[in-house]
């Protein structure tokens, strides 16, 4: 080797003898990659249970069950049952060379089990590669994986992938730290508030397996609740699981769990762990390691072993409801986890979903209640504005609060911070007729009209400005906006206000908590920051537009949002107040005045039950094009008690506007049917669904057309 001030001896070209055997080891491994999937021909085989069952990772309907593969003898020590294993797929039968099928893809998948001989006759192709020793497939987590893809009409494969984090090998090099005894048996403590919630805890603690629905009081303990009945259920010498909707929720509960258990006893899954902490964490779990879980969505599929307790937290948040297919919501797989490890169940949240009501009433579970004078004890004085008095009132007209509201903000003041909440975020409002609340539309496209920050009228859809805008419907020429966001309101009461600092939560920046000193805190439903010592006072702006939404869900999700900001202000000794700016003749607001979500939601439940609708009902919605969607309902072999609804166009998505989940993409025309049985037949109308896709798939029908199907759709309209 030469360089610009002549050779340097050794070895044969002139480099030093190591540094050439650096190079051509850094050659040779970049040439021949470590664990490289093989053929394996001719190699021998296992000599006991020579045959691979495996699960590929296809995630396609008509390919939704397992392969035989032969299994070599050098693979025959790591190739055991749950492990991670690559495969080639796709080769054609006769590609056949000594005995072993060849060809094909390279494909992840899981083995199922070791068998001494397989059920198809032709020769087998070899297994290419264990990935891991590690067994990350119970047979727990297939049987309920496999529960869950029956349930929502998909795949096993789509499941695995929600319920196995991918593999972080670095992570999985790490021992697990060393199982910790059992704790003490806790203390009720605050489980003492409600009727029966002593004995609940007491249950978890002696071996049973409570089912209970828990309207928790409102107020920050909750999440030390939580942390007991998991104390609890750990104290038995079984495992634990809770559910919450959002990583501010799994920090408080988390610690709570660090305050009752101390270090060690818990894993923390969420994804703002990071993939390798969180699959260290998951280890720990699937080892037994660690017996209890706090997380998110992702957690319900958490492989807790000796399981003794399924809790979820605000079963009403979207959160909950998984986006990938087959999009399972986090409190159906629970209770099959619950049905399927025989452990306890508990199903708590401030407000009370139709599902939560239905457990209750079928019998399933037993309701875990504070006694009416505790509640009216701990909630905040709740005070309406409705339509009537808004026409009154000459603040309301001129601005976008009436007097009552400001009063309230202006008392709140004197003694604490006051949360202002807003059905939506940013600044662009939506516009309707000041006189008749017709919404304003745009003239070319018919598309909502908004207001920008310079107060010109834009259409939301094709951009066209309107500059003489008039009512269709009275012919007046006064707008108003129908949804005002967050950072407009906080300028306004900035404006109002302009010695009180004013601070904004929403989707670009969360505030998890403000101090006790008088503050404006502004704020989206669901990103409610906690003040310490609670606010003073709220207003829940714009009760309608939450109220219109075209929702089947729409009251019980108003409710839920306005109750979660409510739980956040002080009791009514503290001269806590809230107003709600909406129809006070409304069953929603109604129930926030009582402060009786469960009423709430038995009577919705009972007008569903009359009306057919779920959960009382099974229902699924099919969509796509509508010659597809035509084609798949003439397929389909539907239970002989099924009703088709529709089908009826969907809304277009316009070109450059967010597309929803399940949404047709921007531009093109989508029809959606509903299908829906009576109970019993849930089962029955799922395998329907999943067998008519799987026949499509499988044909090639539609012509790349899909059809998406989605069982208990979230949205029905």
């Amino acid at each position: 080797m030469s360089g610009e001030n002549g050779s340097v001896r050794g070895g044969a070209d002139g480099a030093p003898p190591e540094q050439l055997a650096l190079i051509r080891e850094s050659v040779r491994k970049a040439k021949e990659p470590r664990a490289r999937p093989r053929t394996w021909r001719g190699a021998a085989l296992a000599k006991e249970l020579p045959v691979a069952r495996v699960l590929v990772d296809k995630g396609v309907l008509h390919l939704d069950r397992y392969f035989d593969y032969a299994v070599p003898e050098e693979l025959d020590a790591d190739a055991r049952p749950g492990v991670r294993v690559r495969v080639r797929f796709g080769a054609g039968r006769h590609r056949v060379r000594e005995g072993r099928r060849e060809g094909g893809g390279l494909i992840d998948g899981f083995l199922i089990e070791r068998r001494a001989e397989s059920d198809y006759s032709g020769p087998l192709a070899a297994l290419a590669q264990v990935v891991s020793p590690e067994p990350v497939l119970s047979e727990e987590l297939l049987g309920l994986a496999r529960a869950v893809a029956d349930r929502y009409a998909g795949s096993l494969a789509d499941v695995l992938q929600l319920a196995v984090p991918p593999r972080n090998a670095r992570a999985e090099q790490k021992p697990s730290p060393p199982a910790l005894p059992p704790p003490p048996r806790p203390e009720p403590g605050p489980w003492t508030r409600y009727e029966r919630g002593a004995a609940f805890v007491e249950s978890l603690a002696s071996g049973g397996a409570p089912r209970a629905v828990w309207n928790a009081l409102p107020g920050p303990l909750w999440s030390e609740e939580l942390a007991r009945a998991v104390a609890a259920t750990l104290a038995s010498g079984r495992g634990a699981l809770v559910v919450v909707p959002d990583g501010r929720a799994a920090a408080r509960v988390d610690a709570a769990l660090t305050e009752v258990l101390g270090e060690g006893r818990h894993a923390l899954l969420t994804a703002d762990a990071g993939p390798e902490k969180r699959y260290r964490e998951w280890l720990a779990v699937r080892r037994g390691s660690v017996r209890a879980v706090v997380g998110t969505r992702a957690a319900m599929f958490a492989p807790v072993q000796d399981l003794g307790l399924v809790a979820i937290w605000d079963d009403g948040d979207d959160s909950h409801s998984e986006l990938h297919a087959p999009q399972p919501h986090a409190r159906e797989v629970l209770l099959l986890r619950a049905a399927q490890d025989r452990c306890g169940f508990l199903l708590g949240g401030m407000s009370c979903t139709v599902e939560a009501a239905q457990l209750v009433e079928s019998g399933w579970a037993r309701p875990l209640v504070a006694a009416r004078e505790r509640v009216r004890a701990l909630t905040p004085l709740v005070r309406t504005v409705g339509d009537q008095d808004l026409a009154r009132d000459e603040a309301a007209r001129a601005a976008r609060l009436p007097s009552l509201a400001w009063q309230a903000v202006r008392d709140g003041l004197r003694h604490g911070p006051v949360l202002v909440q807003v059905p939506r975020r940013g600044y662009v409002p939506r516009m309707a007729c000041a006189q008749c609340r017709t919404p304003a539309r745009c003239r070319t496209c018919a598309g909502p009209l908004e207001a920008r920050d310079g107060g010109a009228l834009v259409c939301g859809w094709c951009g066209r400005e309107e500059t003489s805008w008039h009512c269709p419907e009275c012919g007046s020429f006064r707008l108003r906006a129908q949804v005002v966001g967050a950072r407009r309101t906080a300028e306004e009461l900035g404006r109002a206000f302009p010695k009180v600092p004013v601070r904004t939560s929403g989707r670009e920046h969360v505030l998890d908590t403000v101090p006790g000193t008088p503050a404006l805190v502004v704020s989206t439903p669901g990103a409610e920051p906690v003040a310490e010592g609670g606010y003073a006072a709220a207003l829940l702006l714009d009760g309608w537009a939450m109220l219109g939404r075209p929702d089947l869900r729409a009251g019980e999700d108003a409710l839920r949002r306005w109750i979660a900001a409510a739980s956040l202000v002080r009791d009514r000794s503290a001269d806590g107040t809230v107003v709600v700016v909406a129809d006070p003749t409304l069953r929603p607001v109604q129930a926030l005045v009582r402060w009786d979500p469960v009423g709430h939601a038995v009577r919705e439940l009972a007008e569903r039950a009359e009306l057919g609708f779920p959960p009382v009902s099974r229902m699924a919605a099919v969509s796509g094009s509508p010659e597809a969607v035509a084609d798949f309902l003439r397929a389909v072999g539907l239970p002989a008690d099924a009703e088709v609804l529709g089908p009826v166009p969907l809304p277009v998505t316009p070109p450059g506007r967010p597309r929803r989940p399940g949404a047709p993409p921007p531009g093109e025309q989508w029809d959606r049917a509903l299908v829906r049985v009576p109970p019993g037949s849930g089962a029955a109308l799922a395998a329907a669904l999943k067998a008519a896709q799987a026949a499509r798939m499988a044909r090639g029908a539609g012509g790349g057309e899909p059809v998406r199907v989605r069982i208990d759709p979230p949205d029905i309209g």
